[in-house]
């Protein structure tokens, strides 16, 4: 996820997403609103005597929402470097540790597919916040009466910190309790297998939350669908990882023989017309036969129509090139194209030589052969031929 860098932490920059900026309020509105409400309910729990009176009067309700709500966000990213530091101690990187709207999430560099491993990972989340949660009702139970402010407050999040562990744990994948049970269906089957049956199971939640949420708190239809989004995106992920195993952007590019280029002269009404005839919607740029650029359709549509003719492919190509080698891994290069906001990139050898193009084009392409035969053994050149040939 992107976000605003506010710092980091054992190496692991944080983040504020934009929606954070707007919930953290809202919650800090909604805990201040209700603070009466919340004091009976903490006290009903705990056993305790705290005077609601005070606790509305004035701007203190105010007050005591905001800190809860900025303790309650201050414990999901401890719920989070829980996760995080757990994974680099088997050697995992993680980017970055988002806050966003609904809590915070890890991005990891590489998802853990050893069961035992995402297991230790998915559960270490839980464990920070029960942890938290029971560290908070002992202050909570020795703080004297006289303080019942900061009571009220380590009281709401002994609470939330206990709720966010047990919800955490349901089985809605993404989430920990789906991670859990990805990690233990991984045990007797293969991880893709066990992801596409965990992300089924978090479908399914979601659907059941969002119908709870109809009645309840709309809130958790909008987290419903995100689950539903994550689940389906991450399953979809996996899959394909284990459909390019072994497979090199080598096997799937569109090599230099076959690659259609353009130069820098060739004008922008050329290259519309090429890229309609062609059927592509970029082209690496060469120049005395090395590579200076891609251009794509965007860049030409940059171009007003009465210029196109006056205008050159130099004139609106990117020379800030992101290319990749031959020899790397098919999901490095989805990966890149991820990273890049880009539809192609250039594959480039050792000595700085194009060799190739591999596009989302070509990968689908590989993966709906792969799918259906089985390996990659069986991407033929006839195979090529025979498919839409788009970038």
């Amino acid at each position: 996820m992107r976000g605003i860098r506010i710092g980091s932490a054992f190496g692991i920059p944080i983040k504020l997403d934009l929606t954070f900026l707007i919930v953290l309020p809202l919650f800090a509105w909604l805990i201040g609103a209700d603070v009466g409400q919340l004091a009976v309910v903490v006290n009903d729990l705990f056993g305790s005597a705290i005077d609601a009176g005070p606790l509305t009067t004035g701007s203190m309700q105010w007050i005591l929402g905001a800190a809860a709500a900025i303790g309650l966000f201050v414990c999901v990213l401890l719920h989070e470097f829980g996760h995080s530091l757990v994974a680099m101690r088997y050697g995992y990187e993680i980017d970055s540790i988002t806050l966003w709207l609904f809590g915070g999430v890890a991005s990891f560099a590489e998802m853990p597919e050893d069961w035992k491993q995402e297991l230790v990972i998915a559960i270490a989340g839980p464990i920070v916040s029960v942890g938290l949660g029971v560290l908070s009702y002992l202050a909570f139970l020795v703080l004297p009466t006289s303080l019942d402010p900061v009571k009220f407050v380590l009281g709401y999040l002994a609470l939330t910190n206990i709720v966010l562990a047990v919800f955490n744990m349901l089985p809605g994948f993404p989430m920990d309790g789906g991670r859990v049970l990805r990690a233990l269906l991984a045990r007797t089957r293969p991880h893709a297998r066990a992801t596409q049956i965990a992300a089924e199971v978090g479908k399914v939640f979601a659907f059941l939350l969002a119908i709870f949420g109809l009645f309840t708190n709309l809130f958790l239809i909008a987290l419903a669908f995100f689950i539903y989004i994550g689940a389906s995106s991450e399953a979809q992920q996996t899959v394909m990882k284990a459909a390019f195993q072994d497979v090199t952007v080598r096997d799937v590019m569109t090599p230099r023989e076959d690659l259609d280029v353009v130069s820098e002269n060739t004008s922008v009404a050329e290259l519309l017309e090429r890229m309609f005839t062609e059927r592509h919607t970029g082209y690496p740029v060469m120049q005395n036969g090395r590579l200076v650029g891609m251009v794509t359709l965007d860049d030409a549509r940059s171009v007003k129509e009465v210029e196109r003719d006056a205008y050159r492919v130099g004139d609106v190509m990117s020379n800030e090139l992101t290319t990749i080698s031959p020899d790397a891994d098919a999901m490095t290069a989805i990966e890149e194209m991820q990273r890049n906001d880009v539809g192609r990139l250039p594959v480039v050898d050792e000595r700085g030589e194009i060799v190739g193009l591999i596009s989302r084009s070509d990968l689908v392409r590989a993966f709906n052969i792969i799918q259906s035969r089985g390996a990659l053994s069986s991407i033929t050149p006839t195979d090529r031929s025979s498919l839409p040939n788009a970038r």
